[in-house]
């Protein structure tokens, strides 16, 4: 890896990041300073912030690292037991994963539509939605977001639905927002289907998706498989849907909500899009005349491909979107409600239902999505790096639990990669058989080599390393659950308006990749190699990488700096100094590090934003990474984390840190507020750990 170690012959090396010697809180020493150019940031834009967090000096004088010390090591403690607490009996962990309330609303609208929609169900339902709306009268997308009308229609119809009265203060503040946004005409094309299912929306003005489609081999542009798992177990089930156009009673009109605004003229023949939007048109023409026997051919072949992946809990991919269209399609192709699929589907959804009582009576809320593996693999990771010897029980339990998640069939990843042998993915959820994804994986085998060695784990780890490498894209990143799904065009179309639909490279989960790939001895591997060139080329120009899991430069730099010194990168490098010098430049005057989501779309929130537990951690993370474990940034960020632990070990986390799909769909990782701390505070504290 020599090729990669050196600095480029017409760049300036840094001093070292690492130098030891370096006194503290000299910057110059330490780093080469950011450019003008990249140090002028935009200015952040006057949107509201998030919540202010405790006031904590800026300008305060070095801490006394040796109280800092012993406060940061009874941190450490505390939170490591806290993590041990949370372990359940078969050895896994898993945090709350929380959205935002279109997942409650389209429970409703799903039961209304099956005639299974209960009091209860919905009393309790209604009672979550109404608390989480905003001042406005909206409802946002994630923690002190803006408000978001797609969402504020759903969550709209479904408080109708609980019997709320139109007139009612927070429906008529609701409704102002709606109509001041654009009406249910300019909503989403998801959130116009489920209108379209109660005959609140023409279905003759919704963008084709015809279930045809099913039938195209992997070689045809457009096929399923040109779109990202998700997306693909989504668009089949619709495209059934779709084709069907069913209408049932919702028991109201949702008129108050429109404008009467006339659609938008097509774009210009000029560009691509006016293209696409020609070729819809003919689709939908196609949609009101089908030739029959292709028609029947293509609702068989979808029924036969929905129901080949369901899993074993009765959910599709795990994830609440192709669920629900799944059990509305295959019960419009004549499954009853009794049928084993469609009984498997639904009790599974008890497993995703939280419920709590509160002052105000019960409440019900969905998850997207859960992360048992994830999560346990990050916990043992944590516990490792919090001190636990390799034999600790808990590690023990975890680490048989994770053993017997290994995904030993193939999936819809063997489409791109046929050649490859199945055995050696783990998933994200419980049961996600279909859906291994290199990023569980990389995180897996991590954790696996903080444990003690058993019978099953050289095998396990032999065939996560191969099934890794069999995994890489052809431009030598990695994406989460497919090779080389990479078609820009399939973003365009006019039916996918609803966040990413493709699964391309990303820097954090190639970082992950390259990173387990390292430390299990495959640093010198042409693999690890060629990830290593991918993420160099990422670099953004400031220094930092993108974020695709995770929000967003903050966590896309605390995953790549790791990665590239596992890899064997010095800490001079200059890759590794300008990211350095970013994360130091983005420091919050708090101590912590901080980003808003609005980063994924306004430039000068990158790095910006109140401190949270996670991203401070992530950070971190990094600066350990690169040699800075003990300067006055890095002390800072420690002090952030011991002032703000509560007294049972944990951390409060309001704003969001985890992304879905970027500009759309973000994600709050209950447990991310914990095992990063106690990641981060392990490798700072934990001199005699190996890290």
């Amino acid at each position: 890896m020599a090729d990669l170690l050196s600095p480029k012959p017409d760049a300036t090396p840094s001093a070292p990041v690492g130098a030891a010697s370096a006194p503290p809180g000299a910057v110059g020493d330490l780093i080469t300073p950011l450019s003008p150019a990249v140090s002028a940031a935009p200015p952040v834009p006057a949107v509201p912030a998030a919540p202010p967090v405790p006031a904590v000096p800026a300008a305060a004088a070095p801490p006394d690292r040796a109280v800092l010390r012993a406060r940061a090591l009874g941190t450490l403690a505390r939170g490591r037991d806290h993590l041990l607490a949370g372990q359940q009996p078969a050895g896994w962990w898993q945090g709350e994963l929380a959205t935002n309330v279109t997942m409650d609303a389209e429970d409703l609208l799903l039961r209304q539509f099956l005639g299974i929609r209960t009091a209860d169900q919905t009393a309790a339902t209604a009672r979550w939605i109404r608390g989480q709306q905003r001042a406005d009268g909206s409802w946002a997308t994630f923690h002190g977001g803006p408000g978001d009308l797609s969402t504020t229609v759903e969550a709209y119809a479904a408080l109708r639905l609980a019997g709320d009265a139109p007139a009612a203060e927070h429906l008529r503040r609701a409704r102002q927002f709606v109509l001041a946004e654009g009406g249910i005409e300019n909503t989403r094309v998801f959130t116009r289907i489920w209108l379209a299912l109660f005959g609140e929306w023409p279905w003759h003005r919704l963008p084709a998706v015809p279930p045809e489609v099913v039938l195209l081999p992997p070689w045809v542009p457009l096929n399923v498989y040109d779109f990202a798992c998700w997306a693909r177990q989504t668009i089949v089930p619709l495209s059934v849907v779709r084709s069907l156009r069913p209408v049932r009673p919702l028991g109201f009109s949702l008129a108050e909500l429109r404008t009467g605004r006339r659609p938008a003229p097509a774009p210009s023949l000029r560009g691509r899009a006016g293209w696409l939007h020609r070729l819809d048109g003919l689709l939908r023409g196609y949609e009101r005349r089908p030739v029959a026997p292709l028609r029947r051919d293509a609702l068989r072949r979808a029924a036969e491909w929905i129901i080949a992946r369901q899993e074993a809990d009765g959910s599709w991919g795990g994830i609440q979107p192709p669920w629900v269209y799944s059990l509305i399609a295959l019960h419009l192709l004549g499954y009853p409600l009794d049928h084993p699929v469609l009984r498997a589907g639904l009790a599974g959804l008890d497993r995703f239902t939280i419920t709590e009582t509160t002052g105000g009576g019960e409440i019900r809320r969905l998850e997207a999505c859960q992360s048992p593996v994830w999560d346990t693999a990050l916990a043992v990771t944590a516990l490792a790096d919090a001190g636990l010897p390799v034999g600790h029980p808990a590690l023990r339990r975890a680490a048989d639990w994770l053993l017997d998640e290994e995904i030993r069939v193939p999936g819809d990843w063997a489409v791109r990669r046929p050649d490859l042998p199945a055995g050696g993915g783990w998933a994200f959820e419980f049961d996600n058989d279909g859906y291994p994804d290199t990023d569980d994986t990389a995180e897996v085998l991590l954790a696996l080599g903080r444990t003690s060695v058993t019978e099953r784990l050289p095998g396990a780890v032999r065939r996560g390393h191969r099934w890794l490498r069999g995994m890489q894209s052809r431009d030598g990143g990695w994406a989460a659950f497919d090779a080389d799904n990479t078609r820009q065009i399939a973003r365009e179309l006019p039916f996918c308006d609803f966040g990413e639909v493709i699964d391309p490279p990303s820097a954090d989960v190639t970082a992950h990749v390259v990173e387990a790939l390292s430390v299990q001895g495959g640093a010198d591997s042409p693999t690890v190699r060629r990830g290593v060139r991918w993420l160099l080329r990422a670099q953004e120009p400031d220094g930092s990488w993108f974020g695709r899991w995770g929000v967003n430069h903050v966590y896309g730099t605390g995953a790549v700096v790791p990665a590239l010194i596992a890899a064997g990168l010095p800490a001079a490098h200059p890759a590794i100094a300008r990211a350095v010098s970013w994360l130091l430049a983005v420091q919050n005057p708090d101590g912590g590090w901080g980003e808003d989501i609005r980063s994924y779309h306004l430039p000068g929130w990158r790095g910006r934003g109140a401190s949270t537990a996670s991203q401070t951690a992530w950070a971190l993370l990094a600066l350990h990474a690169a040699g800075l474990g003990e300067t006055d940034w890095t002390w800072r960020g420690i002090g952030w984390l011991v002032d703000r632990q509560r007294p049972d070990g944990g951390w409060d986390e309001d704003l969001y840190t985890g992304t879905g799909f970027p500009g759309a769909f973000y994600i709050n990782y209950h447990l991310y507020r914990v095992v990063f701390p106690v990641s981060a505070l392990g490798r700072l504290l934990r001199e005699d750990h190996a890290t």
